[in-house]
Parts: C-alpha cells; structure tokens; sequence
C-alpha cells in the first residue's frame, strides 16, 4: 500500500468505533484506532462525572420514595375510609393498588424526563 492510501484509512479509521484489524493491518492504523477509542471512552467520562456510585444508589433512592409514598398515602386513606365507612369491599386494598400505579407512573414519568434532560445535554455536548 502507498502512503496516500494509508493515510486515507486512517482518517476513516478515526470516524469510526473501531476497523476491522488483521494480519495485513498497517501498525500505525491498528494504533490509532486504539487511541481513537481510548480517547473517546475519557472524553465520554469527562462529559459524565455525576453517573458514579452515589448518583446511581440516589435515583433509586428518589425513584423508591416516588413510589413508595403514594402507596403508603393510598393504604393511609383506605384504612381511614375503612373505619368510617363500613362496606362490602375494602377501601384500604382498592388505595393501596391505586397508590402503587400512581407511584409507578410517577416513577416512569420522572425516569422518562431525567432521560430526556441527559440526551438533550449530551446532543448540546456533541455540537
């Protein structure tokens, strides 16, 4: 191969994830595609620094208590109804899975939006 055609791979090789290496691979492609991906893993870490151990172990931790409360409110409300109002059905089971719905749809909501917010300020990164 000429050295026009070795540098025309390389800058492709630089676009891309990673190329297709082999045994007739130029040495000087097979390490720059090495850099290229090491490279974009610490500008990846760098965008990133929040998505640690702790950022994690908190939004399970707001997630849990979006679910948790509209339960417990729900099961709360049931038990009062329950006592007040004595009926054929259970007050405290119907809120009680009322509860955990609305909690599970306001933990998908607000997991959906966090989504969302994350790939907006990844696309502002990128431009």
């Amino acid at each position: 191969m000429n050295v026009k055609a070795n540098k025309h791979k390389a800058k492709r090789a630089g676009s891309k994830k990673h190329i297709k290496v082999d045994s007739n691979t130029p040495k000087n492609i097979v390490f720059a595609n090495q850099i290229n991906i090491k490279s974009k893993r610490k500008l990846k870490a760098q965008r990133n620094p929040t998505t640690g151990i702790w950022f994690g172990l908190g939004m399970m931790g707001v997630i849990g208590w979006s679910v948790v409360v509209p339960t417990l409110l729900g099961a709360a409300l049931g038990v009062w109804l329950d006592n007040h109002y004595q009926d054929l059905h259970s007050w405290t089971l119907t809120f009680l899975i009322a509860g955990l719905l609305l909690g599970c749809f306001n933990a998908w909501y607000w997991v959906a939006k966090e989504q969302q917010a994350m790939r907006d300020e990844q696309e502002q990164k990128d431009d």
